[in-house]
Parts: C-alpha cells; sequence; structure tokens
C-alpha cells in the first residue's frame, strides 16, 4: 500500500540537511593476534605459516620480534628513527617524506602486555629482495606501522531528509575532507558510492525507480580462521605463540578442513569428538577451563597465587576429569562405532525421533543402541533382551515413539521412551529408567497410572502391571526381578483409579473369558485387590524373572534399600503398604 502511494509521485523534495565532521582511528601498534587475523583473512596465509615467515623475517632482520601481545608503543621507541628508513621505498616514500616533513602523529594509547614492543619493520626491502608471501607479509607489517603514526581519516557525514508523496525517508553519506592514514592502507578507506550530492532545503530531485525487495535470512557461514582467532582471544584459549599451533593441530589431526576463503568445515571426525566430549562432561568442549587455568597463569605472574597450590589444583582437576572420562568411554565408543564402522548401514530403522520425526536405526550389536542419522544423537537402551517398537505410541513428554523391552515369554517387559531413559524428565527419576518408573501424573504408561503395590520381596520396588501381557497376563517389580503371574486367558485387565481399604494397593478390573471364567454365576468380571480379595489370591503365581536387566539381578531376600515404596498414586493418594496377614500366604506361591 505504501509503496503504491509513492509510486505515483515523481519527485522527492529535500527537507531537511545536516553536516557533521567525524574521524575515523588510525590503526593500534601491531601485535601477533591482529598480524595473524589480517595473514588469514587478507592474504590467504593460514596462522601456522603465516607465524613461520614472520620468524623467517625477523631471523634476517627485517621485522622485530612477531610474538606479542602488547598493541602500546614504549615511551623511548624511535619512532623517527624506523620510519626514515622507509622514506627511499619506491611504494610509499612520498606519504614517509611528507610525515616527517609534518611531523608524526602521537600513536593511539594501546595495551602494554609487559612483554616484547609491537611488530614493526627493522629496515627497508622490496618485493624483488623478499618475493612471494614474504613480501606480502613485510608490505602489511610496514604499512600498518606508517598508518599508526599517520593521522586520523577526517570526513564530513551528510544527512538529508527528504520526501515522496506523504512518506518521508532519509539517507546518509560520507565525503572525505582529509584520508590521513588510509593513504597507506587504502582498503580502510571511505568507499566513493557511500557519498551524497550537495543541496539546499526544498530543491527536488527525479526519483527514477521505486521497488520492495523480499529476502530472507540465511544460516552463519563456517567460521574462517580469522572469526575463530578473534573468538580464541576473546575466551582466553592460547596464547599469542600458541594459537596458530592450536588452528594447524586441528587441520592436520582431519578434525576440520580449509575450505576457500580459509573457511574451517567440521569433518565427521571433528564433530563426533565434539557430540562425544558434550555427551561425557561438557566442560572438555567449552573454553570455560582453559580460559579459567589462563587466568591463573595471569594471577601467578602478577604474584597474586601461588603456582604450587595453581599446578596441584589444576593437576587435580584435570586427573578427575580423566578417570571420569575413562569410565564413561563407552558413550564415545557408541559414537564413534556408528558415525565410522558399517553398523551405522546395517542397523534397522525402528522408532521415530521426537526431534526430527525422521525413523531411528536401532543397533542391535551390543551395547544396543538408537542412533538418529539426521540429529546425529545416539541413545542408549537396556541391555540383555529384545527391543521392538510399542504400538507406535509417543511420549507425552518429547513426542519419542516408545519401545518395549523384554527378556523373554517367562521374564519381565516394560515400554521406555529413548530421550527419557537417557534424560530423566523429572528429580525423582534417575538415568536408566522405563516408563514403569516414570512419576509422570497421567501418562497411560507410567508408573501413576499402572502401579498397583508394594512388592512383597523388595521395600522399594513397586509391582506394575505389564498391559501388553495378555492374555497371560504379568505383573512385575520395578526394582527387583519379582513377576505375578495372574489372570491367565482374561480379556482384559486394567488398574482402577480406586484403592483397598485394607491395604490401599490399586484394584484390578478384570474381564475373564467366559469359558474360562474362575467366578461364580457365569460371570465375568471382577474388581479386586490382588493382595486382599479371596478370588485374586487363587489366580496369583509370583516366581522370579528368568532373565533380566542388569538393575534387576538382585535375589529373593536381597535388599534395594531402605525406605517406603513410592505408592502408584498422584499426590494426595497413600503408598501401597504390604499386607502383613497376607505375607506368608503369598510367599508360598515362590519357585
Amino acid at each position: 500500500m505504501f509503496l503504491n502511494m509513492t509510486k505515483m509521485e515523481k519527485e522527492a523534495q529535500v527537507e531537511a540537511t545536516s553536516r557533521k565532521e567525524k574521524a575515523k582511528q588510525r590503526p593500534l601498534a601491531l601485535n601477533t593476534v591482529e598480524m595473524l587475523r589480517v595473514a588469514s583473512s587478507s592474504l590467504g596465509m593460514g596462522p601456522q605459516h603465516a607465524m613461520q615467515t614472520a620468524e623467517r623475517l625477523y631471523t634476517q632482520g627485517y621485522i622485530s620480534y612477531p610474538r606479542t601481545e602488547t598493541t602500546h608503543y614504549p615511551e623511548n621507541f624511535d619512532l623517527k628513527g624506523l620510519l626514515r628508513q622507509q622514506a627511499n621505498h619506491p611504494y610509499w616514500a612520498d606519504t614517509v617524506k611528507q610525515l616527517l616533513s609534518e611531523g608524526i602523529n602521537r600513536p593511539r594509547k594501546g595495551h602494554d602486555a609487559g612483554d616484547h614492543p609491537p611488530i614493526t619493520p627493522m629496515r627497508s626491502a622490496t618485493e624483488a629482495e623478499l618475493g612471494g608471501e614474504a613480501w606480502w607479509l613485510y608490505e602489511y607489517i610496514t604499512r600498518h606501522f606508517i598508518a599508526t603514526v599517520s593521522y586520523d581519516c577526517k570526513y564530513l557525514q551528510s544527512t538529508i531528509s527528504f520526501r515522496i508523496g506523504p512518506e518521508h525517508f532519509t539517507c546518509t553519506g560520507k565525503t572525505v575532507i582529509s584520508p590521513g592514514f588510509t593513504e597507506i592502507m587504502p582498503w580502510q578507506s571511505i568507499p566513493l558510492e557511500e557519498s551524497l550530492p550537495t543541496c539546499q532545503k526544498g530543491d527536488t530531485f527525479p526519483v527514477d525507480e521505486m521497488k520492495m525487495l523480499e529476502k530472507q535470512t540465511s544460516p552463519p557461514d563456517y567460521l574462517t580462521e580469522a572469526e575463530l582467532i578473534t573468538l580464541m582471544e576473546k575466551h582466553g584459549i592460547g596464547t599469542d605463540a600458541s594459537i596458530p599451533v592450536h588452528i594447524n593441530n586441528i587441520c592436520q589431526r582431519n578434525y576440520v578442513v580449509v575450505e576457500s576463503g580459509r573457511r574451517l568445515k567440521p569433518t565427521n571426525l571433528g564433530i563426533v569428538l565434539v557430540h562425544g566430549y558434550y555427551k561425557i562432561d561438557v566442560e572438555l568442549v567449552l573454553p570455560t577451563i582453559r580460559s579459567a587455568v589462563e587466568k591463573q597463569l595471569n594471577l601467578i605472574a602478577q604474584g597474586k597465587a601461588d603456582y604450587r597450590q595453581v599446578l596441584g589444583h589444576t593437576l587435580d582437576v584435570f586427573k578427575r576429569k580423566f578417570h571420569y572420562f575413562v569410565d564413561s568411554i563407552a558413550g564415545m565408543d557408541e559414537l564413534m562405532e556408528v558415525s565410522f564402522s558399517p553398523l551405522a548401514a546395517t542397523g534397522k530403522p525402528l522408532s521415530r525421533c521426537g526431534k526430527c520425526h525422521r525413523f531411528m536405526k536401532y543397533i542391535q550389536a551390543k551395547p544396543s543402541r538408537l542412533h538418529c542419522s539426521h540429529c546425529d544423537e545416539t541413545y542408549t537402551l537396556p541391555q540383555n533382551g529384545t527391543i521392538k517398537l510399542y504400538k507406535e505410541l509417543r511420549c507425552p513428554l518429547d513426542d519419542f515413539e516408545l519401545v518395549l523391552w523384554s527378556s523373554g515369554s517367562r521374564g519381565k517387559s516394560y515400554p521406555l521412551c529413548p530421550y527419557c531413559y537417557n534424560h530423566p524428565p523429572f528429580r525423582d527419576m534417575k538415568k536408566g529408567m522405563g516408563c514403569n518408573e516414570c512419576t509422570h501424573p497421567t501418562c497411560q504408561h507410567s508408573l501413576s497410572m499402572l502401579g498397583i503395590g508394594q512388592c512383597v520381596e523388595c521395600e522399594n520396588g513397586v509391582l506394575v502391571l505389564d498391559p501388553t501381557s495378555g492374555p497371560k497376563w504379568k505383573m512385575a517389580c520395578n526394582k527387583c526381578n519379582v513377576v505375578a503371574h495372574c489372570f491367565e486367558n482374561a480379556h482384559r485387565v486394567r488398574v482402577s483409579p480406586e484403592t483397598c481399604s485394607s491395604c490401599e494397593a490399586a484394584l484390578l478390573d478384570v474381564d475373564f473369558n467366559k469359558a474360562k471364567s474362575p467366578l461364580p454365576g457365569d460371570e465375568t468380571q471382577h474388581t479386586g485387590c490382588v493382595f486382599c480379595d479371596p478370588v485374586f489370591q487363587e489366580l496369583v503365581e509370583l516366581k522370579h524373572a528368568a532373565s533380566c536387566h542388569p538393575m534387576h539381578r538382585n535375589g529373593p531376600g536381597r535388599r534395594q534399600g531402605r525406605g517406603r515404596a513410592r505408592g502408584r498414586r498422584p499426590a494426595g493418594k497413600p503408598s501401597a503398604r504390604r499386607p502383613k496377614d497376607k505375607m506368608s500366604a503369598l510367599a508360598a506361591y515362590f519357585v
């Protein structure tokens, strides 16, 4: 609408103009990090190669020592003496002579790190004398030095306010007054296209074209070496001497490859390593540990910390991290195996990932796991059993498809969410818990909806109905290996919202087969407590699972811990109690 309103107009009328003189500051003195950054972004030289070239120029006497963090010239630094050596150079002689005749400008005050002076040229050299990349680096160092003692670039910033029909617009431009240091560093100069014509209020200009562009944002590109150097300096990773070594190491070890524009593209190996470190110990990936060590080293240099204490503390931290990493190395092995072995290709699609909704591959080889190749995530599963899809049902928390773990027809089985199994959603849950231990208050697969009562064998376990076990129905303890076979040939078994008045266990609604119903008078439906109801007592047989998950290997009579069992009902309902008068009767069924 606004575009069409302005399209009808043929002229733009100036309503106001303003001008303000501004300056573009000359650069600070050159240190190692800035030299490496420019060498990578503008000269196409990798940090390691640029450092080696700079060291060769230093040993030949062309530049000063190239390893320094300082960007401030000492007070007694002979700036004029170094400048006079460049007075007869064919490329910048005129600029240098003008500076010497008019007087050099005082350099900007930078950072004094207390080490070597900034990088400067020590004697004049030509392209024929140095040749190739050594000349490129020397030329930049020399131009940068001359720029630090040159004057600021001064320009006039013009702002014009104008009207096209009912709409108001503003444009800003720059006009150079004095080029200053940009004469010696032309790539820093202000482009001519940024200048605006001189005009006054009331002037009119013809409108050539009016259009509206539709665009969209794009994801960031891979980091360049120059950007990585900036981030490493910002986060305190490495020093001026070690930064190029670190970058060279990740290239040589095939963690990244250098693409056009000196961009660093992570390889599959590099990505898997980072994911593995994140999975085991995130601090091995984040820059916090290295940065903290560097800060402590600075405190030692300033005399504020004792190096023996710092050394002992740092060694202790890394020793603990090393042992923890070794203990958790299986997580890294799983990612490596999935990414670099034929298992990734032979895995069978099983259940859908809750993040990307693509099928994850089930890797049956021990340790069995699910792997999402799109998200590059691996999820561990219970071992020593079979895994299959659970009715294509999804977890209400993360939308992952549930899978069913089973130890066989004589054993236990329970559904689980691959994500919740590896990332417990509630505080009272631990890693490696299935739906039969999940405390979600309303999920139909959780302990809250399928739990019946406290296990008769262990103190912390709860008997949970296995809804997939029919027609040979089972209840299994979610802590130990007790399994209760019950209601064989029943059509349907459900956990009732009601509880037993005697033992507070959940009641069961059972729909029996009409031909094999144990109920009198051809009745098929009955609701009762498996602990207290005389009809149900005769139909319950307690056993121990034939094979089970390692967490369920406790034998008869062994305790899992102290404390009361967690009940099956949400908050407000009492926990199940073990009926004292029924203990001896139920124990008689053990085999």
